[in-house]
């Protein structure tokens, strides 16, 4: 893989998940610019950083020799590559404060780095807790290839920050310059809210949650077909979302025990207070993480799971496959999991190589309801 090169450093960064020779590299055009861009106007080790959504590192590993360095994403996977690319690159895993984007910022700010997040609904809540965190004389830029780079979130920073300026494309990346403005503080529209019939429950959503403003029809289609008569089974959601399979299942399961693991903070935080709302003080484990990478092995009587077909932008089945992989070990022999999947992504034939049974338990014209024993 390339190293990243850039007037701070050259680092040698990989992504996370680890995947066996990963075809993609930790960094791209946008991080390079960025980082050229600091570097022509120069740093002390007293300039405070904020660097927002830096998928891998690449940016707050680059600068934290330079400045005094605050990273924070929606994302416990790149803050985990954060730490494992600091170590890689000579430096200590905490050189770099990791703030999860479900918590606070805490200014003052004297430049602000933000990579262009796929969820414009995340950069605008990020935006919103920008108010009165940035120094006199702040800085604030954002980075994005420019083909995921659409006009809102310009939009987002003239209106939450003030005047933007674009750059010139470069190796297909450009830069946003905002210049701060004063500004009457704006309250945030998040987390939204939407009703669900059965079960009758109101679920809450932070700003980063997958399917925000209602329901998705792949959970929609799995919601009738979770599976019931439970006892006191030990059980799984995994990849949780706003909580509403594990909340489902719980309320037609009063004796199960319940895990709610998402690798986005901002869904865990949902997941929990939704939890405190429909089901009050029912003992229950939610946990930021990479999937069931630390859940013990033959701990799990139930996996529940609606996988995700992308990181970031990257379409593919390589999280998917990790999860099910993931499942599978945590299981006892005798246990399930239970997945929705789009009809087209041939979820069956993949899971048949892991587990020793498959079963379709539903379908509706777009998806597939399955259960595979291990």
């Amino acid at each position: 893989m390339p190293l990243l090169t850039s007037p701070f450093a050259q680092l040698d960064l990989i992504r996370q998940p680890d995947q066996p020779n990963e075809p993609l590299q930790a960094f791209d055009a946008a991080d390079e610019y960025l980082l050229s861009h600091v570097a022509e106007q120069g740093l002390t080790l007293t300039t405070r950083v904020l660097v927002l959504n830096d998928s891998f590192g690449a940016l707050a590993a680059s600068l934290a020799s330079h400045a005094t360095v605050i990273s924070s994403s929606d994302s416990f996977l790149a803050a985990q590559a954060l730490e494992k690319n600091l170590v890689r690159n000579g430096q200590a895993f905490d050189a770099v404060p990791v703030i999860p984007a479900s918590e606070p910022l805490t200014g003052p700010f004297d430049w602000v780095l933000i990579r262009v997040p796929k969820t414009l609904a995340l950069l605008e809540e990020q935006l919103i807790r920008l108010q009165g965190q940035l120094a006199p004389g702040a800085r604030v830029v954002a980075a994005a290839m420019v083909k995921h780079l659409p006009r809102a979130a310009g939009d987002l920073l003239e209106e939450y920050v003030g005047p933007v300026q674009a750059s010139l494309a470069l190796k297909k990346a450009r830069l946003l310059f905002a210049t701060p403005e004063a500004r009457a503080v704006q309250p945030s529209p998040y987390p939204t809210r939407y009703t669900l019939d059965q079960p009758n429950i109101e679920l809450l959503n932070h700003a980063n949650v997958f399917c925000r403003e209602g329901l998705d029809i792949g959970t929609r289609a799995f919601l009738p077909h979770l599976p019931n008569n439970l006892g006191s089974a030990r059980v799984a959601d995994l990849g949780c979302g706003n909580g509403v399979l594990a909340i489902a299942s719980a309320l037609a399961n009063p004796q199960a025990q319940y895990t709610m693991v998402d690798e986005s903070f901002m869904s865990v935080q949902s997941a929990r207070e939704n939890w405190l709302a429909a089901l009050g003080e029912r003992e229950v484990i939610v946990r930021a993480g990479d999937g069931l990478a630390g859940q013990e092995a033959d701990s799990l009587d139930v996996v529940l799971c609606n996988p995700p077909f992308h990181q970031q932008q990257v379409v593919g089945d390589f999280l998917a496959w990790r999860m099910f992989q993931q499942a599978r070990e945590a299981l006892v022999t005798g246990g399930a999991l239970y997945i929705v999947g789009n009809r087209h992504l041939g979820y069956h034939t993949k899971l048949a190589r892991l587990f020793r049974g498959v079963e379709q338990v539903a379908a509706t014209p777009k998806f597939v309801i399955l259960k595979a024993r291990k």
